[in-house]
């Protein structure tokens, strides 16, 4: 047995799901009704060891969404999964918010860009192959009618996330298949803690940090 609990805030959905074995037995989400995770969070939590029955020091880790996305959403979700790590003495793994979202696609060929809306025409966004592979690190990119030419000119992507919808209005490329009102979801990480918890690749429960992404912006000063 394999317990992990993965937490996911990044977003407007607060998720969380209860995985065996790389399997979700248990999901809980608030699917994009607004930020709630300071309130359902640790609610979603209980429920979730209710429903599979199964008591806290069952866990063997804690595996949290570290980002990019909101920075109060992350805070949340990292706060919350670094409290139980240390509490009930077992590993923090991390997940990347990007790779689980493109692991919600399913397709034989072509490239997934998973993609999160930052401000404007920015979004933070990374590509990856169909077999869930990083093909280019995660960006925070300014979206133009050029973006993602050469990818589009070689075959089909597939673009997810809540970045999705005004990428579609400067996108018209036939290879562009847009998947809409899709959220990063807890129920796709217990595949990828699962294979991290086999490997031991966890984070440091003291000094783990979300990825934010965040540009700083130079602003002119104002004349005197």
């Amino acid at each position: 047995m394999a317990y992990i609990l993965n937490i996911e805030t990044s977003t407007t959905n607060c998720s969380v799901s209860l995985s065996n074995q790389g399997e979700t037995l248990v999901l809980k989400e608030d699917y994009g009704n607004g930020y709630s995770h300071a309130e359902k969070l640790h609610v979603y939590i209980e429920e979730a060891l209710k429903e599979a029955k199964i008591n806290s020091e069952q866990l063997q880790a804690i595996a949290v969404s570290k980002g990019p996305g909101s920075y109060t959403g992350l805070r949340i979700g990292v706060s919350a999964a670094k409290g139980l790590a240390y509490a009930l003495n077992i590993p923090l793994i991390s997940v990347s918010t990007l790779q689980a979202l493109a692991k919600q696609v399913e397709a034989d060929s072509g490239l997934i860009v998973p993609m999160l809306d930052a401000r404007r025409l920015e979004v933070y966004s990374a590509i990856f192959d169909v077999n869930n592979r990083l093909v280019r690190k995660i960006e925070a990119q300014i979206l133009d009618e050029n973006s993602f030419e050469e990818q589009l000119n070689i075959g089909k992507v597939f673009f997810i996330g809540d970045g999705v919808s005004k990428t579609k209005t400067l996108l018209s490329h036939a290879n562009a298949i847009f998947i809409e009102n899709k959220l990063p979801s807890a129920d796709q990480m217990s595949a990828l803690s699962f294979d991290k918890y086999k490997k031991s690749d966890i984070e440091d429960v003291a000094y783990f940090e979300p990825y934010y992404l965040k540009d700083f912006v130079a602003l002119k000063p104002k004349n005197k």
